[in-house]
């Protein structure tokens, strides 16, 4: 597989709603998961971070999220289904933007529902950096940017500023 280019800030192919996998499809994704896996070690690679990518982003329109922390976890249209009413503040940096940090507010925890690649039904509870990563990624299949998020029009900050990052 390969590393694909990675769609930036004011590409429009950003903002357009991805469409669900079909479980006929899943098969036919397996070379598009790699790519994400070797477009977002790549990235880490170049950038220090990244823990998660969007299909949209590699210019792949399905709903697919693909997350390497610990180990890889592939998310197959996922759903936030549950989310808590206590917000948190937090920066939020974006692969498509690597060079920008934008403040919003996201959801101290969610429960997001997804198939896996065995097309298995999953749920996951996530809490405070990893809820907030979801919530970024889950986005991203719907053509939103976390510049469209930003708390307010100072909410932007560049990442070589990162005394003003707190």
């Amino acid at each position: 597989m390969a590393v694909k280019p990675i769609l930036l800030l004011g590409n429009p192919g950003l903002y357009k709603i991805s469409e669900p996998v079909k479980k006929e499809e899943v098969e036919s994704l397996k070379p598009v998961i790699r790519d994400l896996y070797d477009t977002l070690i790549e990235f880490r690679k170049k950038y220090g971070i990244g823990r998660a990518i969007a299909a949209p982003q590699i210019e792949v329109m399905k709903r697919v999220i693909y997350m390497h922390i610990d180990e890889p976890v592939v998310f197959i249209n996922p759903v936030i289904d549950r989310k808590s009413r206590e917000m948190i503040e937090i920066w939020d940096d974006c692969i498509s933007f690597p060079d920008l940090s934008v403040k919003v507010l996201r959801h101290k925890s969610c429960r997001i529902t997804y198939r896996d690649l065995n097309w298995e039904e999953k749920t996951m509870q996530l809490e405070d950096d990893l809820a907030e990563l979801l919530q970024h990624e889950y986005d991203h299949l719907d053509g939103i940017l976390a510049v469209s998020r930003a708390i307010d029009g100072k909410s932007f900050a560049l990442k070589r500023q990162s005394q003003f990052l707190k």
